[in-house]
């Protein structure tokens, strides 16, 4: 049995413009294909984000050539050509296996969609079904809250490629019309409108129904403002001329700056990250951070990986921000949560500085580490408590131990970061013998080692029972105040109730 194949359109832009019957099939799929230029990014694959599930398999199809201008000996056609062959390949290579494959189309797979290459090449040897989707004529139609056709009027569709001459006499001759791809031929299409005498009466939409879309007559737009996802169109005549609604109408930005987004991968297992965290990295471009998270976040080839050492946050920051002032979104991953002694502050100290002025930064919150290792024992964060870090890197040692007493003397439960390293084996123990000079020797510890991951270990005990050499960077350590207790059953908890509260 072989797998089936599927062209599912996704509509112009607005995600809720997905059919239902669209989102059901991307979500069932073994692979999901869609195609994109040299850069990688995928206007169907953010549109389709949403839906897609953990364990299916994502082909990227990348053009060779957007522009005619090629080496290929074919020319530019045989390098499409040769693409579409080879695309088609790799998805027959899927549906031999018996794997069902969604090939994702902004708009309709059959209106001027990338898909019915793959349909030509694949459906008379396999199951096949098409899903239609909206068309970015009908969005911009919306947009432009203008009929295209009424009565027995004629809706002439173009693509802007025609020569101006050949546009024109369409243009000239029937009562409607889109023009598509524009971009680079936008100077032809609008004379073309000019030479027919309807360039009064046409308007341009670029980006319909999206958060970014700009609707204006079309004499009045600048050519070098115009991307491909854009159409011009000439309205019914029937309905009274009107200014288009100014509310969707935003300026473009053609030196466009991406952004920064710090995400908190959780502490272990990928059930901990958060839904938020998850539909972040799938839309970036580029995923910064230190190898090990970096490795944690699922393979996609439609990302670059910007890989570093854990000691260099500062350069690291930069070259984030640095990335997101060429347009592209970056996600800068941390684990646990990226602001709790994270890549949160690095990011935003760098991002201070009046060279990135211009970059957006968010931080997504994550679960932390002491969160998990409480909740893998009970509750011993269920009163006053605080974090803190052992590590003297960019503080010094004395600053630690201080805060420690004090942290001590006040009765808190302490979560302590960075506990032990190779660098420093002797501070933990140092650590211990200080709070062992406020708090008594049966206080509560709880030393949690790579919770949520592979090899997960928590072993409770007491401060003078506690053996700092036993600890590593993998771990997490939890100091209980006097209320924490441990139950006949192993439960730890620090009460709600504090005495003569």
């Amino acid at each position: 049995m072989t797998g089936r194949l599927y062209g599912v359109g996704l509509g112009p832009g607005d995600p809720e413009l997905v059919t239902v019957k669209a989102a059901r099939l991307i979500g069932a799929a073994d692979v999901v294909a869609f195609h994109a230029a040299q850069h990688g990014r995928s206007v169907a694959r953010a549109l389709a984000a949403p839906y897609l599930r953990e364990g299916q398999v994502e082909e990227l199809l990348v053009y060779p050539v957007t522009t005619e201008t090629t080496d290929h000996p074919g020319g530019y056609q045989g390098a499409i050509d040769e693409f579409y062959e080879a695309a088609a390949a790799r998805l027959a290579a899927h549906l031999d296996a018996g794997r069902d494959v969604v090939v994702l189309a902004e708009g309709d797979p059959f209106f001027y969609g990338s898909y019915m290459h793959m349909h030509k090449r694949l459906a008379h040897r396999y199951p096949t079904e098409v899903v239609p989707g909206v068309t970015s004529v009908s969005g911009a139609a919306a947009v432009l809250g203008r009929p295209l056709v009424e009565r027995d009027e004629v809706l002439t569709v173009l693509p802007g490629t025609l020569p101006a001459e050949e546009l024109a006499e369409w243009l000239a001759t029937t009562d409607s019309a889109a023009v598509m791809k524009l971009g680079r031929t936008f100077r032809n299409v609008r004379d073309a409108f000019e030479e027919a005498g309807v360039l009064d009466r046409a308007y341009y939409v670029e980006r319909a129904t999206t958060d970014r879309q700009r609707v204006a007559p079309l004499a009045d737009v600048d050519p070098d403002t115009v991307p491909y996802f854009s159409l011009a169109l000439l309205p019914s005549e029937l309905t009274p001329v009107q200014a288009p609604n100014p509310e969707p109408v935003s300026a473009p930005n053609p030196a466009e700056v991406g952004e920064v987004v710090v995400v908190g991968l959780g502490p272990g297992q990928r059930s901990w990250t958060t839904p938020e965290t998850a539909e972040a990295l799938a839309r970036a471009d580029d995923l910064v951070g230190y190898g090990p998270y970096l490795d944690r976040v699922p393979a996609n080839p439609r990302q670059v990986r910007h890989p570093s050492d854990n000691r260099v946050e500062a350069e690291r920051a930069a070259a984030a921000l640095r990335l997101a002032q060429t347009g592209r979104r970056v996600a800068v991953v941390s684990s646990g949560d990226p602001g709790v002694f994270a890549m949160a502050a690095a990011v935003l100290e760098v991002a201070a500085q009046p060279e990135f002025a211009d970059v957006e930064v968010r931080v997504l919150p994550g679960l932390t580490a002491a969160q998990a290792v409480a909740s893998r024992v009970g509750a011993p964060l269920g009163h006053d408590f605080c974090v803190l870090s052992l590590s003297d890197v960019l503080k010094p040692w004395d600053v630690v131990l201080d805060r420690l007493r004090h942290a001590a003397a006040a009765d808190l439960v302490i979560a302590l970061y960075n506990p032990r390293s190779r660098a420093r084996p002797h501070q933990l123990a140092e650590a211990r013998d200080l709070l062992l000079e406020v708090r008594k020797p049966e206080t509560v510890v709880v030393v949690g080692r790579d919770v949520g991951g592979p090899e997960e270990s928590v072993t409770v005990t007491t401060l003078d029972a506690f053996a700092p050499e036993t600890v590593d960077m993998r771990c997490l350590v939890l100091i209980g105040s006097t209320q924490t207790r441990v139950t006949p059953a192993g439960a730890v908890y620090t009460s709600r109730r504090y005495p003569g509260g």
